[in-house]
Order: structure tokens, then C-alpha cells, then sequence
């Protein structure tokens, strides 16, 4: 494991969360999307279920999403100021049988703090390792979503909606016809 396994999570909620807004459509169109996410990357504590949540987990996927473009210094300056704007202060925490991890605000925080936080929290670990060329986008020509490399070997170039396997086999095909001419 490269990261603490709460860091490795915040990593790839954070990932995940700016890939709903793609070019797809949109990714949380109802709560019921939004249950959905939370459930798929593990959220836990306070969730109110309501258009106004929804909008402003909505709302912070832009200002995420500046961070996988930005450089260290912007990266720090966006960072920072979801901090200290959610008034974070760090504590250990256990609960629902995982191990002592990082919480910055209290389980009954708004959502949308709480996510802005764990993924503030996990890119801080990046810029305290040095960390943040594994941040990336895509290489897929026809997307634009972002990518987080937790591999050995940093060796991560597409995300996580099979745009690997669509480079794949627009490889396969192209040289299955240049052996036929």
C-alpha cells in the first residue's frame, strides 16, 4: 500500500465524485444516485437526502476538479481553503470496524463538508509525499475524466469508464486491418 487506506479512499472518492459531472450526462441526477455513491465508496454519517445536499455535492465537483489541472501551488491554495473553510481539525477516529483513520469533522457534519474534507485531506497526503503527478486525466481522445494512479509503477492511463478497453480494441482493430492490406 502506497497511501494509509483512508487516504487511498478519500483518493478515489474524490476521483469518482469530479467523474459524475462528465461529459456523459450527469452522473448524480437524483438522490437516489447519490445513495448509490454513497454506499459504493463507503460514506457513512449524517446524509439528509434532499435537492439542497445533492446540490452542493454538485457544486464542489468543479472546484475538485481544478486540482487535477492545477499546479502544487493552486493545488495547496484549493486545498487549503476547503480546510479551512469546514473549520478541519484532525483527530483519530474508529468506527464501523475499520482501523484508526483520519477525521477532520464530526460524523454529523453536512455531506457535502465531510466529502470536500476526505478529499482535501487525501491531496494534502499527495503534496506531503511529493505525490501529485498521480493525479491524471484520462488518455482516452474522447474523455475527460480524471484519474487517480495507485499503482507501484505508475503506469495508470485511463479511467475508470472502460476507456481502456475501448483504446484496446481500437488497437486490436487497426492492426487486425493494416495485416489485411
Amino acid at each position: 500500500m502506497l497511501f494509509a487506506h483512508d487516504t487511498e479512499c478519500g483518493l478515489v472518492a474524490a476521483t469518482a465524485l469530479v467523474n459524475t459531472d462528465g461529459r456523459d450526462g450527469e452522473g448524480l441526477p437524483d438522490i437516489a444516485a447519490l445513495d448509490r455513491f454513497l454506499l459504493r465508496y463507503g460514506w457513512t454519517g449524517r446524509h439528509e437526502r434532499t435537492e439542497a445536499e445533492l446540490d452542493a455535492v454538485r457544486a464542489l465537483r468543479p472546484r475538485l476538479r481544478r486540482i487535477w489541472y492545477a499546479d502544487v501551488d493552486e493545488v495547496v491554495a484549493v486545498v487549503n481553503g476547503l480546510l479551512r473553510e469546514s473549520h478541519a481539525l484532525p483527530q483519530l477516529i474508529r468506527h464501523d470496524d475499520e482501523p484508526y483513520h483520519m477525521h477532520a469533522v464530526p460524523r454529523d457534519a453536512p455531506l457535502v463538508t465531510r466529502m470536500a474534507v476526505e478529499a482535501a485531506m487525501a491531496i494534502a497526503d499527495l503534496v506531503r509525499g511529493d505525490e501529485l503527478a498521480r493525479l491524471g486525466i484520462c488518455a482516452h481522445a474522447d474523455c475527460d475524466n480524471v484519474l487517480i494512479d495507485l499503482s507501484k509503477n505508475r503506469s495508470r492511463r485511463f479511467c475508470e469508464a472502460g476507456c481502456g478497453n475501448r483504446a484496446a480494441v481500437t488497437a486490436y482493430r487497426a492492426r487486425k486491418a493494416a495485416t489485411r492490406s
